[in-house]
């Protein structure tokens, strides 16, 4: 690989580095919501070095991250957690690497979670220069969105989840967001100068987190996804990061693509919800 290689061992500090950068960039999201829509209440805060982000009672960002990776995890410690969500009327979830300390696990079993979900947790070495094996067509041409195409990046990735029921509407919430965020750069992947995919991008001490990838029903199949991949993965590298970090649903053809292109999996973490 490259002189990145020290990072191929999925250890403890590993997890460190790509926890850390998913609740930086989560909290960086929080806060942009409370600036464009302050009625939602978004608020974050960490306790026990763990990330709490409420983004209103059914936003899939609203949950914490990290925990038991950065210190032990007390009795009390997850009190304040869970008094941060119900106090908001809000459900309580963790999501939980498997690198975390012991007394998370324990106690999550003692206070009545359930495991309800899986995440598979995906890194690979970025160097100036990387290159994948692109295989669409040339005719694509990738670039960051300006701010004030914030309707047209969000509708872009929106339109590529239109066969999910509902969760365009979620998406295009979301990307407006997105686009508010000081520190995330979102590009658009054209064809003849129309958008055809959206994705994501935000940089935090040297990792870099893609995400929000999507593409429009009608441009499927033409390579879009790899081209938005490469573009992001170039533009991180360049900004001097020396990971990238990805995530994905176990077993799914976003895993299966993101393994193509040299993405190994660091961990799956588990969700937990409280149920009482």
């Amino acid at each position: 690989m490259t002189s990145s290689s020290k990072h191929l061992f999925a250890d403890l500090d590993l997890s460190r580095r790509l926890e850390k950068t998913e609740g930086e960039g989560n909290r960086s999201f929080v806060e942009a919501r409370a600036q464009i829509s302050p009625e939602v209440g978004a608020e974050w805060t960490r306790i026990a070095g763990t990330y709490a982000l409420f983004d209103g009672p059914r936003s899939p960002l609203t949950q914490t991250f990290g925990l038991g990776i950065f210190q032990e995890v007390a009795a009390d410690d997850l009190q304040q957690l869970e008094d941060f969500f119900l106090g908001r009327q809000a459900p309580v979830f963790h999501e939980v690497s498997p690198l975390a300390h012991p007394s998370a696990l324990h106690l999550l079993g003692q206070r009545g979670y359930r495991p309800i979900e899986f995440t598979s947790v995906l890194y690979r070495p970025i160097a100036p220069g990387v290159e994948l094996r692109f295989q669409g067509d040339e005719a694509i041409r990738v670039r960051i969105a300006d701010p004030q195409e914030a309707d047209l990046w969000a509708s872009t990735a929106a339109e590529g989840w239109s066969e999910y029921e509902g969760l365009p509407e979620v998406v295009l919430e979301l990307g407006k967001v997105n686009m508010a965020r000081p520190d995330a750069f979102c590009f658009l992947a054209e064809l003849e100068g129309f958008p055809i995919a959206a994705g994501a991008l935000s940089l935090f001490e040297g990792v870099a987190l893609l995400a929000g990838a999507s593409t429009i029903p009608a441009a499927r199949r033409r390579g879009a996804q790899l081209a938005l991949l490469q573009s992001r993965l170039q533009f991180a590298a360049e900004q001097g990061c020396d990971l990238a970090m990805m995530c994905a649903q176990p077993g799914t053809p976003s895993q299966r693509n993101a393994q193509r292109h040299n993405f190994q999996i660091a961990y799956t973490r588990i969700k937990w919800q409280l149920f009482r």
